[in-house]
């Protein structure tokens, strides 16, 4: 099971949609995401959202197409896509893909970034990633694991979550390393790139962000 989850970001931001459709996925929409779900015919399984930032005329014209719409109080403990992201994680997908989730407001995307965090505390299996027009994000836990190069995204960048990441390797890489030890404000991993068609990355302590870019 694929569940893709469209939040309220920057439109001019989101990828093409049309290309995540193919696995017959389920689509859930958060707040304004939607109405942009909507408007591109694609009709959300479930809703969430306090809907502060819809018109009157959107809200009624989202409450005439979804069947299952669940409406909060602005006033709450959890932002409208944790609650999507919670609703996702129960349902064991194998993955869950996020979107409209960067570009305006900070604070919403440190946010999101941080709620790749939640499976992992969860020790659930899903692979869960942020993607946007010019970014794929998401996290990974010690091990050793396999990366692919992908041809509209060249960057391929770790950043530390956690205070420390020791042992950091990686091979495949044009620039590589060999069990390095980076810590929380370093930019030792940014911007680097495979020069295979593919690589290996592998950590024996901490928490990285792993973000696929282009410029």
């Amino acid at each position: 099971m694929v569940i893709n989850i469209l939040a309220g970001g920057p439109v001019e931001l989101l990828p093409d949609l049309t290309e995540f459709e193919a696995e017959n996925a389920i689509w859930v929409g958060v707040d304004r995401g939607v109405f942009h779900l909507l408007k591109r015919n694609i009709k959300p399984a479930i809703a969430f959202g306090d809907f502060d930032s819809v018109s009157q005329e959107e809200l009624h014209f989202i409450e005439s197409k979804v069947t299952e719409l669940k409406r909060f109080k602005p006033e709450k403990d959890e932002t409208d896509m944790e609650l999507a992201l919670n609703w996702a994680l129960d349902q064991e997908p194998r993955t869950i893909r996020l979107f409209g989730a960067t570009g305006g407001r900070l604070d919403h995307l440190f946010a999101n970034v941080h709620l790749l965090l939640n499976p992992l505390k969860e020790k659930h299996s899903a692979d869960v990633c942020l993607i946007d027009r010019n970014n794929i994000v998401f996290l990974k836990e010690p091990g050793s694991y396999k990366i692919t190069r992908m041809k509209d995204k060249k960057y391929v960048s770790f950043v530390p979550l956690t205070l420390n990441v020791r042992d950091i390797t990686l091979e495949g890489f044009k620039f590589p390393l060999k069990n390095r030890h980076i810590s929380l404000g370093s930019t030792l991993c940014i911007s680097n790139e495979l020069i295979n068609d593919y690589g290996t990355f592998s950590f024996s302590e901490g928490i990285l962000i792993v973000i696929r870019s282009h410029d």
